[in-house]
């Protein structure tokens, strides 16, 4: 599959290197591949209600079985099992105040319902130079897949595979 060519990818990149001093990948001429191919996972949802992922690149998609075409389908709160939904929202709450956070750990669902863990996730803000908020992203390159799958699959599950 060819990444994405969304012009919020620049967004997403620009917003972490100026919110944590470093860069989220090594400089590319070719953003949107770079951004897909890279070896940690990476994920950003607007501005909407009820947040919708508008990309995850391609180990994203791996570590939550589903496609691109499904995942920017579904509201990023059902990438949390219904229990850990109010701990991701104090955690978006708390990005929201504090631009970024580099500490993050919590248990995610993938859209066949399996369960794993990630580690040492960071989420930022996806701020434009003018100050104006798009939304919010992740990286994460430590997870721990946890258990056997749930007997009822997320709503992740509804999006069509």
């Amino acid at each position: 599959m060819r990444p994405p060519d969304d012009p919020r990818l620049a967004l997403l990149a620009d917003s972490y290197a100026r919110l944590l001093g470093k860069p989220l990948i090594e400089p590319a001429t070719d953003l949107a591949q770079t951004l897909w191919d890279a070896p940690c996972a990476i994920v950003a949802h607007g501005t909407e209600s009820d947040p919708v992922f508008f990309y995850g690149n391609r180990l994203a998609l791996e570590v939550f079985e589903i496609a691109f075409e499904a995942f920017t389908r579904l509201p990023s709160r059902y990438s949390a099992e219904p229990l850990a939904r109010e701990e991701r929202a104090r955690l978006l709450e708390r990005v929201t105040r504090e631009g970024y956070i580099d500490d993050y750990a919590g248990i995610r669902i993938s859209a066949l319902g399996k369960r794993f863990r990630i580690e040492q996730a960071v989420v930022w803000n996806l701020i434009d130079r003018q100050g104006r908020l798009h939304g919010q992203a992740a990286t994460f390159s430590r997870w721990t897949p946890l258990g056997p799958a749930m007997t009822e699959p997320n709503a992740a599950s509804a999006v069509n595979l």
